[in-house]
């Protein structure tokens, strides 16, 4: 994929993401920074980062359950171990380390 293609991409994940922040009802605060690094906090200080690896051309995600990597299939972006799909899983980690359900959607 070309380089344009995959930032126009990841910046619409990534905008996605803290769109779904804006409207979840979880205690929460986020940041993105330059660089297309989403980095959020939860109450306990736990923290959650989300950003783009332009070389892999992938989005990555380190969280408390591990760290995992996320490649455009054509259509969404997919854990390239388990196949699962990026916002689902990020709806699953946010609210397990919240302890309380966060929907993206």
């Amino acid at each position: 994929m070309e380089e344009s293609e995959y930032g126009r991409l990841a910046d619409a994940a990534l905008r996605r993401i803290e769109e779904g922040l804006d409207r979840s009802e979880g205690d929460l605060d986020y940041q993105l920074a330059a660089g297309g690094v989403l980095e959020i906090e939860f109450e306990d200080g736990a923290k959650m980062v989300v950003n783009k690896q332009s070389a892999a051309q992938e989005i990555w995600v380190a969280a408390r359950s591990g760290g995992f990597h996320y490649r455009w299939d054509g259509a969404s972006w997919r854990d390239t171990r388990s196949g699962e799909e990026l916002f689902a899983a990020l709806e699953r980690m946010l609210s397990d380390q919240a302890g309380a359900p966060i929907r993206l959607a």
